[in-house]
């Protein structure tokens, strides 16, 4: 008997559970476009280099074109769509909206979810290969420009809109440590 190719995985994918069969070399990204209809996510390059597929699972970004679905069960999957909280868009979505953080949008979806993830690996002190002091006594330098270029590297814009982009990460970030400020006051 030939082994199957196949297997039932379940997803969890914006707060919600989809159980789905797929083949093996399924990846997340065909999952989530061609089986879930969840198209925010976009398939650039399909090779891991553009960035455009970029979603978070466990909270850490991940170029969804390389991620096999079955390796994602049981993690928490979020995507662009899954940011918001009902009709109130994440601080990083109203930023990018405010700022004209996207030209053509195609790349947009991916470097919003990676700049949710700039932000918290910032915040919980990570050292990009900007840093110019890594020591964790230093603390996490100010996420300036020059941080944000190098954090945000692996998403591409076609258009250049990289100075809007650079911009809205500086503002949501800002507003994240404020609002952090506040809760611990």
């Amino acid at each position: 008997m030939a082994p199957s190719t196949s297997s039932s995985v379940t997803l969890n994918i914006n707060g919600e559970k989809h159980t789905l069969s797929v083949d093996h070399r399924t990846t997340l990204l065909d999952a989530l476009r061609e089986r879930l209809d969840l198209t925010g996510t976009k398939k650039g390059c399909d090779q891991g280099q553009c960035g455009a597929c970029t979603v978070l699972v466990d909270g850490r970004r991940t170029v969804s074109c390389l991620q096999l679905a079955v390796a994602a069960e049981d993690r928490e999957i979020t995507t662009v769509e899954g940011l918001a909280a009902g009709e109130r868009l994440h601080p990083v979505q109203q930023a990018f909206l405010d700022l004209d953080g996207f030209q053509c949008g195609y790349c947009t979806p991916g470097q919003i979810c990676s700049a949710v993830a700039v932000i918290e690996e910032h915040a919980a002190g990570w050292p990009s290969a900007v840093t110019a002091d890594v020591r964790p006594e230093a603390g996490p330098p100010p996420l300036g420009p020059q941080e944000i270029r190098e954090r945000m590297s692996g998403n591409l814009c076609r258009c250049g809109a990289y100075v809007s982009i650079v911009e809205a990460v500086a503002r949501a970030a800002a507003e994240s440590a404020e609002a952090t400020e506040e809760a611990a006051a």
